[in-house]
């Protein structure tokens, strides 16, 4: 394994924790690397599983420790990811999947420039609202206010979109799970030297989520969200 870094990052309610799940699943040699945050666990979230649940205190201290390849504060929560998955990655020869919002990211891609950044779009607005209200019930939250805020970050971290490198639209399980699984396989053999062959269905699938294939047909998305499509060409998370 060459030791690969993918951060996966999606506005809340879009399926990333699901996709990676089926991503880990079906893709050997992965190291998932469970985020520490100081908010309280929501419905069935187990410590260990979803998280690590610290206190505040627990959280800064690993700060100043140094503890996080990156960390950030979302709605007065603390969330971070520790060094030693990465170590813990490389020591096993594994490659690292990381699900972390867009300031981690950008925190990230300055320690890792050659990290492989993946954004996960809902399909729609409407189909973002649906998704994030099923959860508000699921938490017992039935304040319309809550989910104004959650759609509202969501256009914010959507905005983000053309700084990543590959795109995929989570519409369909099945298939953007094998849209995620043909990026990280096909940046694996990149990574190794090997490379895929071009014609092969996995390098074609990967290629057509790369995020200057993917402009034409995610600009509905975008539009629902009110996000310009931006036509410079894409950026950098920094």
């Amino acid at each position: 394994m060459s030791g690969v870094v993918f951060i996966i990052s999606a506005p809340s309610g879009s399926g990333k924790t699901t996709l990676t799940n089926e991503l880990l699943k079906f893709v050997s040699q992965l190291k998932f690397s469970i985020s520490y945050t100081t908010r309280a666990p929501r419905g069935s979230e187990q410590n260990g599983r979803e998280y690590f649940f610290v206190t505040q205190e627990q959280f800064e201290k690993m700060i100043r420790e140094n503890d996080f390849l990156e960390y950030a504060n979302v709605f007065g929560n603390y969330y971070g990811t520790a060094k030693r998955f990465l170590d813990e990655a490389r020591e096993h020869g594994e490659d690292l999947v990381l699900d972390i919002d867009v300031q981690g990211a950008r925190q990230l891609k300055a320690r890792i420039p050659d990290a492989v950044s993946i954004f996960v779009l809902p399909p729609s607005r409407e189909a973002l609202e649906r998704r994030l209200k099923n959860r508000s019930r699921a938490e017992g939250v039935r304040d319309d206010e809550v989910l104004e805020r959650r759609l509202h970050m969501a256009a914010k971290e959507i905005e983000n979109y053309s700084h990543y490198d590959y795109i995929v639209v989570n519409d369909q399980l099945e298939q953007s799970t094998d849209e995620l699984k043909a990026i990280v396989i096909s940046e694996r053999q990149r990574h190794s030297g090997a490379g895929l062959s071009p014609t092969s269905k996995l390098r074609q699938m990967a290629e057509n989520c790369r995020l200057e294939n993917a402009r034409p047909r995610i600009a509905s998305i975008l539009a629902s969200f009110n996000v310009p499509a931006d036509p410079q060409g894409r950026g950098t998370i920094a």
